[in-house]
């Protein structure tokens, strides 16, 4: 099947917006350009309209912390042990939440949905487009990463209990034996395998963190504050695995750090109330720092805390406080990408690359636009 958006307003993302139009062709972008012709493709007229690719939301807790049901319902944390590595987001996702309906209309194609921060080690996360009913359909990309959290949510939930981790001091002892105990198990297996012997021992909570530690997935740390930035570095650093910092609401204070050692953020959400100590010094300005001190960055809205549908919004603000319309833009989208290791196929409108593309009414950043259509693949999966 052959698509040709004609005279549009497009924005690639990775290259200067212009005036023209974009082909789609079994689901892949074909080509971008002025006055493109396709005698086989069928036509839609968007001019005067504006094309971005899909938003990709690096950070999401939408279908596990299901929308409108109550607490019965919500199936992010696994909150009875501080370590619950095997489970998986992809076995709680509910694909009729209503807010993915919602997340559509506010120009959302991907998304990474994780588990909650109740566990110092929480889980695996999956990367998903919203082009079915179907959850192992919508699939990119699982596991994506293991959830590990540092903090005040594990402190409350394991204080509460009277059982460790209560402390910073716990939860880090957690992580590190966790990684220790993976250690040991990848040696039995190296073991077994020269001895020309059968592993027998599988354990599914060993085995992702085997995945991270031989460098195929990162581990996504929950950390707000400065100390607990540095923390999950550290331990990072100790056991040699690949690292995505989650919130990094304190990042902005250690930018040139993080810089030096190539580690990503997902910022936010920063359009909120301070609900805990760890925001005290949540602020917009850290947008414009992050970007300015060349950290790759992408913004979270960690659905439901913000809307999915309101990304655009929830980046858009940033604009008030000196950052840059390219940088935001890309925050939403190729950043997030690279972020998810997913950059081949996703956050810019390019040739080879998936056809998620977005029509909007206006600029996304003017609050008055909409979103007019969105295809994922080059099929049209919401229409206003």
């Amino acid at each position: 099947m052959r698509l040709l958006l004609k005279g549009g307003r497009v924005y690639p993302i990775t290259s200067k917006p212009f005036v023209g139009d974009v082909l789609i062709e079994d689901g892949k972008i074909k080509a971008l350009g002025e006055n493109l012709r396709d005698s086989n493709a069928e036509i839609v007229d968007v001019s005067g309209k504006y094309v971005f690719p899909g938003f990709v939301d690096a950070h999401s807790h939408i279908g596990v912390f299901e929308e409108g049901v109550g607490y019965y319902y919500q199936d992010g944390n696994e909150a009875t042990d501080p370590v619950t590595a095997e489970v998986r987001a992809l076995d709680a996702f509910y694909p009729e939440d209503s807010a993915i309906e919602r997340a559509l209309s506010g120009g959302v194609t991907t998304v990474m949905v994780l588990p909650g921060s109740a566990n110092p080690v929480g889980g695996q996360g999956v990367i998903l487009k919203f082009r079915s009913r179907i959850v192992d359909e919508m699939v990119v990309k699982e596991p994506a990463g293991l959830k590990m959290a540092t903090g005040e949510n594990p402190k409350r939930v394991y204080g509460e209990m009277k059982k460790q981790p209560g402390t910073r001091l716990g939860i880090a002892a957690i992580i590190r034996g966790y990684f220790q105990r993976v250690q040991n198990y990848m040696r039995k297996k190296e073991e077994a395998e020269k001895e020309g012997k059968r592993f027998t021992e599988v354990d599914p909570k060993l085995e992702i963190g085997e995945k991270v530690l031989k460098g195929e997935i990162p581990a996504r740390i929950h950390a707000h504050r400065v100390d607990d930035i540095l923390t999950a570095v550290r331990i990072s650093e100790e056991f040699g695995f690949r690292l995505v910092i989650e919130h990094a609401t304190e990042s902005y204070k250690i930018a040139d750090y993080l810089k030096r050692r190539g580690i990503p953020v997902v910022l936010g959400p920063l359009f909120g109330f301070r609900t805990k100590l760890e925001l005290r010094d949540m602020t917009y300005e850290a947008v414009r720092i992050i970007n300015e001190k060349g950290v790759l960055a992408a913004m979270m809205c960690d659905h439901p805390v913000i809307h999915l549908e309101h990304m655009n919004v929830h980046l858009g603000v940033a604009l008030r406080y000196g950052a840059r319309e390219e940088d935001l833009l890309k925050m939403g989208t190729i950043n997030a990408a690279k972020i998810l290791e997913i950059e081949d196929r996703v956050g810019s409108i390019e040739a080879g690359k998936d056809a998620d593309i977005v029509i909007w009414s206006g600029h996304p950043f003017e609050f008055r636009s909409r979103v007019e259509r969105v295809y994922i693949e080059g099929r049209e999966v919401f229409r206003r």
